[in-house]
């Protein structure tokens, strides 16, 4: 069984769960499975280099975009090989969730994953399309922008999110400009920005607002299969 590195919260667990005993490290932001029990290598994007390198990985597993690439190529340097996944929307995810499990030494594919690609291929046709903005910061306020993995989860799900061509992944946009927008809903996230009822709707006064959890919208990972139940009854809940 290989040694492995995780570099991204989503990741982890999906290793975890797939290949038990195949992690040695993992960074201090992957909480999941919660009794995960490894060696903490830093943060995503300070990641402590020579700390993985001690614990003499035969492989790390990093993302091109929650992980930086000169602490990448530092681990390159240092002879430590190096997967990097790329995700942009559904299908990606499940094909580089293959790719990272078989790595990691995963015999079969696993349960989870079937079921996930089952969830998302099988998704009715919504019956209307709604207007989003999806803010994932304040304090400044940013939001979805173009080409992510959690718009593409959304698009799925029947919201078109407003900031979706705009030139930046994740651009700042000023609060009244937001508002302005007048979307159908404004969806609010509890991470990177905890989002909760009491810090984010107050923004928005007038627009139905959809506290979604996270997890589910920007993690590739085990909770890919339960996302669609979760995030549609969470937007659902909005316009009640």
């Amino acid at each position: 069984m290989p040694r492995v590195v995780s570099l991204v919260p989503s990741l982890t667990e999906a290793v975890a769960v797939t290949v038990p005993g195949a992690l040695v490290g993992a960074t201090d932001w992957c909480d999941r499975p919660a009794d995960l029990d490894v060696t903490r290598v830093g943060g995503t994007k300070n990641p402590d280099v020579d700390r993985i390198v001690s614990l003499a990985p035969d492989l790390v597993v990093a993302n091109e975009e929650e992980n930086r690439a000169p602490d990448l190529d530092a681990l390159r340097a240092a002879g430590v090989e190096v997967l990097v996944t790329e995700v942009r929307d559904v299908p990606g995810a499940l094909r580089e969730l293959d790719r990272v499990l078989a790595a990691c030494g995963a015999g079969a594919r696993p349960r989870w994953l079937d079921e996930a690609e089952t969830a998302w291929s099988e998704l009715p046709v919504p019956q209307r399309r709604t207007t989003a903005v999806v803010p994932i910061w304040r304090r400044p306020w940013m939001v979805l922008g173009r080409d992510t993995f959690a718009g593409d989860v959304l698009a799925r799900l029947g919201v078109d999110h407003l900031y979706r061509a705009h030139p930046d992944r994740y651009p700042r946009v000023p609060l009244p400009e937001l508002r302005a927008a007048a979307p159908d809903v404004v969806v609010l996230p509890d991470e990177p920005y905890r989002f909760t009822a009491d810090d984010g709707p107050e923004a928005f006064p007038g627009l139905p607002c959809a506290l979604v959890d996270g997890r589910h919208l920007t993690w590739y990972g085990p909770s890919l299969a339960a996302a669609p139940r979760v995030l549609g009854a969470a937007l659902r809940a909005a316009h009640r």
